[in-house]
């Protein structure tokens, strides 16, 4: 398990350097200057070379790779060329609300999804069964944002329960209406995942109600109850846990669609912003955390599940010998 592990946080170096290279190049062919957003409109050629000179565009790219990753390295993920203060902190205070709007979800859609995609596969050829099954089906469908804009007008402006949008100026000094400004869009993110999350246990479930070993436990004296704790969960739940690392990551990439239709100040709008500024320490910034965030999220998914299935644990040590 220990050569497994250092295995991995070796991938996860090498992935992040690639990605830092791959962020790096493909954002330095987008069209745009950075130095049009220091510039007033008709600036002279001479300001935009002196403005690309102070935020060292113009230097080759070689020695801004160079530096960036220099920065990186000591934690330091740069200085906005547009407000000329650290991304790190700025990346940091946006977390505040990306973070607990992304597990918030998170957890609410596991809790709907487990107990119905059980039900669902349990109960398929009863109508309650057919029907969790039909809804999943349409809730993949629906697009969150309009899914959030149908929440807004029925909770928050025709019933008046809920903020529409916004977040609290001091953050989480408050933290009831804090949260209560999470509400509607945590329940539109959990609303979309829980859908696609109830088809992958129904089939998870499906594949351990027609086992062999299931029916061996049930056959030696088991209860339903007491074969599905002792055999069914722990098997149920090895590829579960590889889509919930999944759905988690792409969660907190797509946060900047809710947070765009609650208008939260999270990861997502810092990112918009520094993208129509042309604020590439901003964007690397954003783009880095958030790579390093599912890189981590995919490295826990496949830990637990290592720890869950023993027979993941012996072809590890099979193959150690």
């Amino acid at each position: 398990m220990t050569g497994y592990l250092l295995r991995r946080l070796a991938f996860l170096v090498v992935s992040l350097v690639l990605a830092s290279i791959v962020l790096f190049v493909l954002l330095r062919m987008l069209p745009g200057d950075p130095a049009n957003a220091l510039t007033s409109v008709g600036a002279s050629p001479e300001q935009i070379a002196a403005a690309r000179h102070s935020i060292g565009s113009d230097r080759p790219l070689p020695e801004q790779f160079t530096h960036w990753i220099g920065q990186l390295a000591t934690g330091d993920l740069g200085t906005s060329f547009v407000s000329s203060l650290p991304v790190g902190p700025e990346v940091v205070q946006r977390l505040s609300v990306t973070v607990p709007l992304t597990l918030s979800a998170f957890v609410l859609a596991v809790l709907i999804a487990v107990p119905a995609g059980f039900v669902a596969a349990y109960k398929r050829r009863t109508w309650y069964g057919a029907l969790l099954s039909g809804v999943s089906q349409l809730g993949i469908a629906v697009p969150v944002f309009w899914l959030g804009m149908i929440l807004i007008v029925v909770f928050a402006l025709n019933a008046g329960w809920l903020p529409s949008g916004g977040f609290p100026q001091d953050g989480w000094s408050d933290p009831a209406q804090a949260i209560r400004s999470l509400v509607l869009p945590v329940v539109t993110i959990a609303l979309v995942m829980s859908a696609s999350l109830i088809r992958y246990v129904r089939s998870a479930t499906l594949d351990v109600l027609d086992s062999d070993f299931l029916r061996t436990s049930r056959a030696l004296g088991s209860s339903f109850g007491q074969a599905m704790w002792r055999h069914g969960l722990r098997n149920a739940s090895v590829p579960v846990i590889s889509i919930l690392g999944i759905e988690l990551a792409s969660t907190l990439l797509g946060a900047v669609v809710v947070e765009s239709v609650f208008a939260l100040p999270g990861l997502g709008s810092l990112l918009a912003t520094g993208i129509a500024q042309h604020d590439y320490p901003v964007i690397q910034g954003v783009l880095f955390v958030s790579t390093l965030a599912v890189l981590l999220i995919g490295f826990a998914a496949d830990l637990v599940q290592r720890i869950i299935d023993p027979r993941l644990r012996d072809r590890l040590s099979g193959g150690a010998r």
